[in-house]
């Protein structure tokens, strides 16, 4: 298959798999509004959901994985021409899927033993106590800082230094570099949500979406090439 189809293709693949598996968590896990609940909820609520909640957590995960080639790819695209920065933009791109993978992962191998071991009648409160601060550990760590934190930064820094390539290249209508540069601004604003910034989370997530979209749109200007 030609590079540039499969960049395509999977530039359209990967936010559409990653928005469908999110709108399932919501109905399913009230995600992610339920991570601001206690560790009690999460965990009991996570142990309701049984195996399909945890083979959804790792349909969620996928696209990360799925993404990670993708800056790679669309370097390849850009071909002898590719501007210098590019080269740090498909590092951090690798890195971004990564982080994000890494963060998300947890859900499907650490958590459900955690949840049954939580919720299991026989635990004493001691045991309780000990697995909901290594859950909140994990979840603060893996979670906040390396999975969303990192994720936001590396995502943005990709999608600025790829859009500066496409405005200065000729791949596909410099409007839609701009338009990634907004959506990515956006993301970034989703670090912030930690100092306290209460609207920085409805704007990530609704930059994330946007962001989806503009994905999308690259995916398809590379397809009608």
């Amino acid at each position: 298959m030609n590079i540039t189809i499969l960049t395509g293709l999977l530039l359209i693949i990967v936010p559409l798999a990653f928005n469908v598996t999110f709108f399932l968590l919501q109905r399913a896990f009230e995600y992610p509004d339920i991570l601001r609940q206690p560790a009690d909820t999460i965990l009991r609520r996570f142990k309701q959901g049984g195996p399909a909640l945890r083979r959804l957590w790792y349909a969620f995960a996928l696209p990360a994985v799925v993404f990670t080639p993708v800056p790679v790819l669309v370097q390849l695209v850009f071909g002898a021409g590719a501007p210098w920065f590019l080269t740090v933009g498909t590092v951090i791109g690798i890195l971004a899927g990564t982080v994000q993978f890494l963060g998300l992962i947890r859900w499907s191998f650490l958590v459900p033993s955690l949840a049954d071991m939580y919720t299991d009648p026989t635990s004493t409160q001691a045991t309780r106590d000990s697995v909901a601060v290594v859950f909140q550990a994990f979840h603060r760590y893996v979670g906040v800082s390396i999975g969303e934190h990192l994720g936001y930064l590396f995502t943005t820094t990709w999608t600025i230094l790829l859009c500066m390539a496409i405005i200065q290249t000729n791949l596909a209508n410099p409007l839609l570099g701009w338009l990634g540069i907004v959506t990515a601004i956006g993301v970034f604003v989703g670090v912030f949500d930690e100092t306290g910034f209460k609207a920085a989370g409805v704007i990530n997530a609704i930059s994330y979406l946007l962001w989806s979209l503009w994905m999308i749109a690259f995916g398809v200007a590379l397809l009608l090439r």
